[in-house]
């Protein structure tokens, strides 16, 4: 197994960026528990209403893909659906108050990761891989402070087996050498698997709940290893 060899060396690591480079789902998460409140619900819970948002979300990302837009977009519906209030510009505006603070947020790294990074990159390619929106997430990467460090960003549509392939095709990756490493079981670590790459699982408390899927075991003569924290990388690239 790989975390019983020895450093492994010239290796390409595609990197997931939201909640496993930078902190991203616990500011969706405040807003939404802000909307939640706002809402105040007379008939529903808060879990109940949690789980309309959810597959209001499902609905929007499926049109419109990922990003602030989407989210805003996805607000607002799951209000018109479920409350019996107007839908003044009063409303618009508070709605869009909640997820303004999300796009003013400074960039916080997760622990580990600004150290990490310049090592691994003396030894391997790194390219991010991420998804969302394009000019969203390459705005947050430029303010990161670590866009140095990558050779490449992509910003997928989504990430799917069939995405994988196309970047196995677009950079002649040798999937033997070729590593996912990220916090979604549904998006970085199944999907990779499937397309015949390897994958890092680092493990994030507050991953997003369209994230959570179980993860797969690694087929035949591919690797799946899964570690606690950003830094111990080290330990095996």
């Amino acid at each position: 197994m790989p975390d019983q060899s020895p450093r492994l060396t010239n290796q390409t690591l595609l990197f997931d960026a939201d909640d496993t480079l930078w902190e991203n789902n616990i500011y969706f998460e405040q807003s939404i528990s802000s909307f939640i409140s706002y809402l105040n619900h007379h008939s529903y819970t808060p879990a109940e209403v949690r789980e309309r948002l959810n597959a209001v979300e499902r609905e929007t990302i499926s049109a419109q893909g990922y990003g602030l837009h989407s989210f805003r977009r996805s607000l607002i519906t799951c209000f018109e659906r479920l409350s019996t209030t107007p839908f003044t510009p009063e409303i618009h505006e508070r709605i869009l108050s909640f997820t303004n603070a999300i796009a003013d947020q400074e960039i916080e790294l997760l622990s580990g990761v600004a150290e990490t990074l310049p090592v691994l990159a003396q030894r391997h390619k790194l390219i991010v891989v991420t998804k969302g929106h394009p000019e969203e997430q390459h705005d947050k990467l430029a303010r990161s402070g670590i866009e140095e460090w990558f050779s490449s960003v992509d910003v997928l549509h989504e990430k799917n087996q069939a995405a994988y392939r196309e970047l196995i095709s677009k950079y002649s990756l040798d999937p033997a050498n070729t590593w996912m490493i990220g916090n979604s079981p549904r998006s970085d670590i199944n999907p990779s698997l499937e397309a015949g790459l390897n994958a890092v699982f680092i493990s994030h408390d507050h991953t997003w709940v369209l994230e959570h899927e179980h993860m797969i075991d690694a087929p035949s003569g591919q690797h799946l290893l899964s570690i606690p924290n950003f830094a111990d990388l080290t330990d095996h690239f």
